[in-house]
């Protein structure tokens, strides 16, 4: 017996827009997605306004910022 233990098992976490299980490493290049669609579903979400980036009260009458 030589002692060498089984590579850890990768890390799995849920999908953001599914919610399956996705590996979480290297070898999943659509990674936190499970898959390309829902990598896709997920871009055409910020693309289409779906999900929002709130900024402070008050930017849209600040006259410092430029034009």
């Amino acid at each position: 017996m030589t002692g060498h233990a089984p590579p850890p098992e990768p890390r799995r976490v849920p999908c953001p827009t599914c919610k399956r299980p996705a590996v979480f490493a290297p070898s999943n290049p659509s990674r936190p997605f499970c898959s390309e669609r829902c990598r896709g579903v997920d871009l055409g979400a910020w693309a289409n306004e779906s999900y929002r980036v709130e900024a402070p009260p008050g930017r849209d009458n600040d006259d410092t910022l430029p034009d």
